[in-house]
């Protein structure tokens, strides 16, 4: 039974890799058996991080990609592709947010966001599965929020970035079954990483919050990789379009 968690010896490319949900991302592919590409404009961190992947028997490998600049993104999964072989798991998890009253939000705020959260994404996915379509399988999982289907306030770009994603989500899904290739989501609610800890820090914002999640906590990077691991294996292999809300039960009422 277990088995079918296995990713024994395939290749997994994992944007936004060195923040923190990012980096949890990766050892659990790893661990799982999947090579893995770490992909990321960032660089801190990428060194330990190849090290830890390596050191679950593993190959891993750190590609500085800016994902904004779009005649980037083919050359690179290109070599991605040559490096490893072929590419079976995208996890486009790549992101920012600014958070700003919608009065106060620039358009160069506007754009920074879509272009990262929404065009990035497609691009990547779009990259990758000009790939996957001559293999007849493979695995792509978006990162969607609790946000693309509330609307909270001073995040109007974020909001809008991460609706789109859920409905591209969708629409590649649909596109893309006849060539066995599924496409789904994960969409988080409030977890405790490095970009959220700041707006977190405040005593009052955390117990507003935590008070509208029946779990009574927030969310770790833990408690995503379960849901990435099915989405990325053979257990899921009938299960596509799907947006997978791990949010402590926060979307209820």
């Amino acid at each position: 039974m277990l088995e079918m968690f296995s990713l024994k010896g395939q290749t997994a490319v994992v944007t936004g890799a060195l923040g923190t949900i990012g980096q949890a991302y990766c050892k659990a592919l790893a661990k799982a058996g999947a090579n893995v590409a770490v992909v990321d404009k960032a660089s801190r961190g990428a060194e330990e991080l190849v090290d830890a992947l390596v050191g679950e028997g593993v190959k891993a490998k750190y590609y500085n990609i800016d994902l904004t600049d779009d005649r980037a993104i083919d050359g690179n999964v290109e070599r991605i592709a040559a490096d490893f072989g072929r590419i079976d798991i995208l996890v486009n998890h790549a992101g920012m947010n600014i958070r700003k009253p919608a009065l106060e939000l620039t358009m160069d705020d506007w754009d920074k966001v879509i272009g990262l959260n929404l065009r990035a994404m497609f691009a990547m996915a779009q990259a990758v599965a000009r790939r996957m379509v001559p293999q007849g399988r493979g695995k792509i999982i978006n990162t969607a929020s609790v946000s693309s289907v509330r609307g909270h306030p001073k995040l109007a770009a974020y909001a809008a970035s991460k609706g789109g994603v859920m409905q591209m989500t969708k629409v590649l899904a649909n596109e893309w079954a006849p060539y066995g290739i599924n496409v789904n989501a994960i969409a988080p609610g409030y977890i405790l990483t490095q970009q959220t800890e700041g707006f977190l820090s405040d005593p009052e914002t955390m117990r507003s919050i935590v008070g509208k999640i029946p779990m009574k906590r927030l969310g770790k990077p833990e408690d995503l990789v379960g849901g990435l691991i099915y989405l990325a294996s053979s257990a899921s292999d009938y299960v596509t379009g799907h947006i997978l809300f791990i949010e402590g039960g926060r979307l209820i009422d």
